[in-house]
């Protein structure tokens, strides 16, 4: 089945003025569904190059559980062999799924078979052995990400990590996922 996608693309000029660009391409030419980075890369989220760009932000949500898009995207990163130095079932990635009650090996078997985000979730859903109700999923989610190293030698390895990245100068990276966010940004190129 061949389906057609037209994508609209607005650039803002500094006179106010919008340009509207429209280009035609097929899902197949695709490959699968992605973004463009900033080096108009595209992004392949089915099957992600952690050596090319760094995973989906810690804050990026999926049935309202803050990490997991990020650990789908490592996960199907060392799948495919391209995870570069990023880790499934890191330390952060065991905060979710200690949480959801989901063993990581069949997590990753679940999307070794192919399957999207939304039938991931769907599957988390049904295997959880902890099942959990969109407020405590909330209350959780606002927890991790205000969530900051709580113990000397977490502090060190950041405050180490923060010094050896260049990033000293930045007192506003206090929690774990603003100290992933400018370390995945200043990884792949961006000035911190």
């Amino acid at each position: 089945m061949s389906s057609t996608v037209t994508l609209c693309i607005v650039h803002l000029t500094y006179g106010g003025e919008q340009k509207i660009e429209r280009a035609k391409t097929s899902l197949a030419s695709l490959g699968s569904y992605g973004f463009f980075n900033h080096h108009n890369t595209m992004i392949n989220f089915s099957a992600p190059d952690l050596t090319v760009h760094p995973p989906r932000s810690c804050r990026s949500r999926l049935g309202g559980y803050v990490i997991l898009p990020r650990m789908l995207d490592k996960c199907r990163a060392e799948i495919a062999g391209k995870n570069g130095e990023y880790h499934y079932a890191c330390p952060i990635d065991q905060r979710f799924l200690g949480f959801a009650g989901i063993d990581a090996d069949a997590l990753k078997a679940e999307v070794a078979k192919g399957k999207g985000d939304g039938e991931i979730l769907e599957w988390i859903e049904a295997n959880a052995t902890h099942k959990r109700n969109d407020w405590e999923i909330a209350q959780w989610s606002a927890f991790r990400e205000a969530a900051a190293p709580g113990d000397n030698g977490s502090r060190e390895f950041v405050s180490g990590s923060i010094k050896t990245a260049g990033m000293e100068h930045r007192e506003d990276l206090a929690t774990w996922f603003e100290w992933l966010d400018a370390d995945d940004f200043a990884s792949y190129g961006g000035k911190a």
